[in-house]
């Protein structure tokens, strides 16, 4: 299977979850933040809720990260919509809402944003998170560069990649296995992501050889930074954009 083409190039650094520790994690505020700084491209997780609709949230329950209680699954979207997901980061950001992945797009669209949209999956809820998602991000991003998609999940990259072929996919580990890039091969993935500190430069080296760009997360030293750009790493995750962002 061919690898999609992605249609924009890869920045150095992502906003993780939006904007980083500048902002509530996967909130429009981030979003603005992230442009304001002048990042070029973010990252969010996306899930679904009690009526398979996909909103920005990384966790399966709502206390770490609004004022809800109770699994995002197992809540309707009109109770998610009046959730506060700004309070608990700091009181200037009270009453900023969850995003659905809709207006998110929209945000990115406008903010020009280049975005790496995760598939967060609840347990059990894998392939449908992966079509929904997929298929949203078709059409919420028609006539646009597609996102770069990526997931723990390989039941989740699976159904999207059944759903919507087109879309470029990362294949997304904390450490990859040895029999990462037959994976890669599999899913026709466009790039690699990994946690930093489980990066090897055999890995890199075969990457490279594969012309497999490799992402790390999460970067927050901008030394660390430069010395993975420097060994060959193409991008990096950040919360900490303010200080860790593009030159």
């Amino acid at each position: 299977m061919s690898r999609p083409r992605l249609g924009w190039s890869l920045p150095r650094v992502f906003a993780h979850r939006c904007g980083g520790a500048l902002a509530p994690e996967n909130t429009l505020a981030g979003l603005r933040v992230a442009a304001r700084l002048g990042l070029r491209a973010v990252e969010f997780d996306v899930m679904l809720s009690a009526d398979a609709s996909p909103w920005l949230l990384h966790d399966e329950s709502l206390q770490r990260t609004t004022n809800g209680s109770g699994r995002v699954c197992e809540t309707r979207d009109a109770q998610l919509r009046v959730l506060d997901a700004g309070a608990h980061q700091h009181p200037a950001f009270a009453g900023e809402a969850i995003p659905t992945l809709a207006a998110a797009a929209h945000a990115c669209r406008q903010l020009g944003l280049s975005a790496n949209v995760e598939i967060k999956p609840a347990a059990g809820f894998e392939a449908l998170t992966g079509e929904v998602v997929a298929r949203q991000v078709r059409t919420l991003w028609a006539g646009a560069a597609l996102p770069l998609v990526s997931s723990f999940s390989e039941t989740a990259l699976a159904a999207a990649r059944a759903a919507v072929p087109e879309l470029p996919f990362g294949l997304l580990y904390e450490r990859p296995p040895a029999d990462w890039l037959a994976g890669a091969r599999e899913f026709a993935a466009q790039t690699l992501h990994c946690a930093a500190e489980f990066l090897d430069d055999d890995l890199l080296c075969e990457a490279r050889a594969a012309g497999i760009p490799v992402l790390c997360y999460t970067v927050n030293d901008p030394l660390v930074a430069a010395a993975l750009l420097r060994r060959g790493v193409t991008a990096v995750f950040s919360d900490r954009i303010d200080c860790v962002g593009e030159d």
